[in-house]
């Protein structure tokens, strides 16, 4: 007989094949088991953490429109506020346009006065106009 057909003895202590194989299944079984474990803590400890950051961009996104909205009504008042100081000036500058007018008016009316007193005579009447 030859060396390789020499059926293999178990050693005295040494585990048979199936006990290997057993061995073997559990061993894998336990890494499969430790690893999924691990991984999947790892994913349900990121998912809560996506919930919770999901809920507070939910409250500063609430507040934020809040605030937007806040601003917008404060805009609004300023905008009244300039529209109406514009308005002052505006009727500021038709008073003076107007007192203007009026000024050249008393002016042509003060020189008509002059040369009605003296008698009718536009040569001998001054230029009393303002400016």
């Amino acid at each position: 007989m030859s060396a390789s057909a020499l059926p293999i003895q178990p050693t005295p202590g040494a585990p048979s094949p199936q006990q290997v194989d057993e061995a073997r299944t559990a061993f894998t079984a336990s890494l499969l088991s430790a690893g999924t474990s691990t991984v999947q803590s790892d994913l349900q400890a990121r998912a809560g953490d996506l919930h919770a950051n999901a809920a507070a961009i939910d409250k500063q996104e609430q507040e934020l429109l809040k605030e937007t909205k806040n601003l917008g009504n404060e805009s609004d008042k300023w905008q009244k506020l300039v529209d109406d100081g514009a308005r002052g000036v505006k009727e500021t500058g038709d008073v003076q346009n107007w007192a203007e007018m009026l000024e050249r008016d008393l002016c042509v009316l003060e020189d008509t006065m002059a040369m009605t007193e003296e008698g009718g005579t536009t040569a001998s009447a001054p230029n009393r106009r303002r400016q």
